[in-house]
């Protein structure tokens, strides 16, 4: 029996008596506290995938096969910060774990001969973890003192990247399990309730509403039967917290999973899975594998009497599938289509029964409540919205990823303080908070705290934690379209005021980023009218949506003419696009004091617009130019300029 099982069965299990520094040396093995070999870890999440972090495994095994050498490799997920990876991180016996930054496979022998001398190449580190049992490396700071984590408060996202999460072993080292064992054992369910109930910890996916009250709501309600549903249907364009949750600590999940079944009495448990997240997927069963071997799940479970099974379930991808109604139905086997509420599925869901539908991120955020107390979660935070938010972020932000921050945070500190401003030099211009269905907010509003409430307020929504950056190079009704477009696609069709306004404040946002040739009188009429309508439109369809999705859908419009309406102006009346985004409104000109006739933009166009003999100074067309920036892309001499 190796230590791993040994520390399953006899430990965790308490079928043995064995002494406590037996258990803690187990423990601080497979935490990697101490090792006796090098171990070298590669961030191997979906993000350092893409990067090349396959490439940089392969020749990390080839180089070790190459010089003979002896060491551990452990693929982690991904610690946060997306734009270093691929990251790989080395620890030596006796020296303190060290990260390295965007090393692809070209780069990982020059690392490995520096690191195995003990030489540091300065270019590719950017932190050291700290342990007290480890000797420091020289003129390397601390990972917790850089920025990007020290204004983090990791709940979370305190394995991942770190943890190996494909082993059971590793998250019991690290006390997992422990917390759902001792509520089994020890706590009424309705202890546990109580408990949630009492940090004031409320639902991560938008809604905001109290967990612990969702929770009691479903287990006061008779039944023979219950469920509990994991909402990991994340297909926000912008956010990937579920995604890298899973991938960089399954079992956290999975405890928060079971210890939420055992709280509202449900007996079975549904995981419901985008099918594009294929490796989160694996993860996921592989890890729900490992507690049916050991006895975590299944029947009368460490003879407590308690029973639970847990199915993974793959959604289609569809949006409308995040919605909780529209979930169950697909769970069912039917279309993916929001129900009316009332009933809520805490009282009437899957199959007709009390169903309790968290997300990701609240479920993980259960093991910490529980294991620390309601009091130790309300500390964090502010009045209205206890503990921490997890947040994506993406776009133009000098660094994308990850991050974890207590509740209240202002929006400039997460966006200038932890990721590092805006990339390029650019001024800030907006960030989408909340998704899709989410708003754009100014930078007069990088004050605002994140909460419920909070931005609430302003017209926005915290959503599921999507934050895109967007620079000054941005057109907000280019942006506008982007988000209307998504979401008249992903509409279920079910209700009319989704279904077809939505796709009418795509087509006259199409209508305003086009160039009006050859527009009859009455077009130009209709294209003025339905321009108009736009924010009373708007105003209908999130009135009188079926669902949650449907009345946040024309979120993305309205914040955008309420901040930046002059940019809407300028498209409709003026026809420019100041940010030279919307390719039909360009303008395109050839400076004649520049322009040497070397004919290489008369060569590329493709409808013939510029004119001119070769060695004398060439012109372009108006009428003619479709804006396709072909002549702007090809001019060595930066002759051709936009207007």
């Amino acid at each position: 029996m190796d230590e791993k099982q040994f520390l399953i069965e006899k430990v965790l299990a308490a079928k043995a008596d064995i002494r406590q520094r037996e258990v803690s040396d187990i423990l601080s093995a497979i935490r990697h506290d101490t090792v006796t070999k090098p171990v070298v870890y590669i961030g191997s999440g979906t993000c350092g995938k893409v990067a090349g972090a396959d490439k940089t495994l392969e020749a990390v095994n080839r180089y070790l096969e190459e010089k003979n050498l002896v060491a551990e490799i452990v693929q982690v997920g991904c610690i946060g910060i997306c734009s270093y990876e691929p990251v790989v991180d080395i620890q030596l016996p006796g020296k303190a774990r060290i990260s390295f930054r965007n090393i692809t496979h070209e780069l990982v022998e020059p690392l490995l001969d520096d690191i195995f001398n003990s030489e540091v190449p300065a270019e590719h580190v950017f932190g050291q973890f700290n342990n007290s049992r480890h000797n420091r490396w020289e003129n390397v700071p601390l990972i917790e003192e850089l920025p990007f984590f020290k204004y983090q408060h990791r709940i979370v996202l305190a394995n991942c990247g770190i943890s190996n999460p494909d082993s059971l072993a590793d998250y019991i080292a690290r006390g997992g399990y422990q917390t759902y064992l001792k509520c089994i054992r020890n706590y009424t369910s309705e202890k546990i309730c109580s408990v949630v109930d009492q940090s004031g910890l409320r639902g991560r996916g938008g809604g905001g509403y109290n967990t612990g009250q969702k929770w009691i709501t479903a287990h006061n309600t008779v039944s023979d039967q219950k469920y509990l549903i994991c909402n990991a249907a994340e297909s926000d364009p912008g956010a990937f917290m579920d995604r890298a949750v899973i991938e960089g600590d399954p079992h956290l999940l999975l405890e928060g999973i079971a210890i939420a079944a055992y709280a509202v009495g449900a007996t079975k448990a549904y995981i419901y899975v985008m099918d594009d997240y294929s490796q989160a997927f694996l993860m996921l069963n592989a890890a729900i594998n490992q507690l049916k071997e050991y006895g975590f799940t299944g029947y009368n479970i460490f003879d407590s009497g308690i029973d639970l099974k847990v199915t993974l379930v793959r959604g289609p991808g569809a949006f409308v599938c995040g919605e909780e109604t529209a979930l169950i139905n697909s769970i069912e086997g039917k279309r993916g289509m929001p129900r009316p509420k009332p009933p809520f599925p805490a009282i009437e869901g899957l199959f007709g029964k009390p169903t309790i539908v968290n997300n990701v991120e609240t479920l993980a955020n259960i093991p910490f409540i529980l294991r620390h107390g309601p009091q130790r979660f309300n500390e964090i935070g502010t009045a209205e919205a206890k503990g921490t938010k997890v947040f994506a972020i993406s776009g133009k932000a000098m660094i994308t990823g990850l991050v974890e921050v207590p509740m209240g945070t202002k929006i400039k500190d997460i966006i200038f303080k932890i990721a590092g401003g805006v990339k390029d030099g650019k001024d800030f211009k907006a960030v989408q908070i909340g998704g899709p269905s989410g708003s754009c907010l100014p930078a007069s509003k990088l004050d605002l705290p994140v909460g419920y409430e909070s931005l609430w307020n302003e017209g926005a929504i915290i959503g599921s934690g999507g934050m895109i950056v967007m620079d000054e190079d941005t057109c907000m009704v280019d942006m506008a379209k982007f988000f209307m477009n998504f979401l008249q696609k992903e509409s279920c069709g079910k209700c009319i005021p989704c279904r077809e306004g939505t796709r009418r404040i795509h087509e006259i946002l199409e209508n305003i980023t086009r160039r009006p040739t050859g527009e009859s009188g009455f077009e130009v009429l209709e294209r003025f009218k339905g321009i108009m309508q736009l924010a009373e439109l708007a105003e209908v369809i999130k009135d009188t949506s079926l669902c949650g999705l449907g009345q946040t859908a024309p979120n993305p419009l309205m914040s955008a003419m309420k901040w930046f309406r002059e940019e809407f102006e300028e498209h409709v009346f003026d026809r420019k696009c100041r940010a030279g985004v919307c390719k039909e409104l360009r303008l395109f000109y050839i400076d004649v004091d520049k322009c040497t006739g070397c004919v290489a933009c008369l060569r590329k166009c493709p409808v013939n617009a510029i004119v001119g003999q070769p060695r004398q100074p060439h012109f372009i067309i108006e009428e003619k130019c479709i804006g396709c920036g072909i002549c702007f892309d090809v001019c060595k001499f930066v002759a051709v300029k936009l207007k």
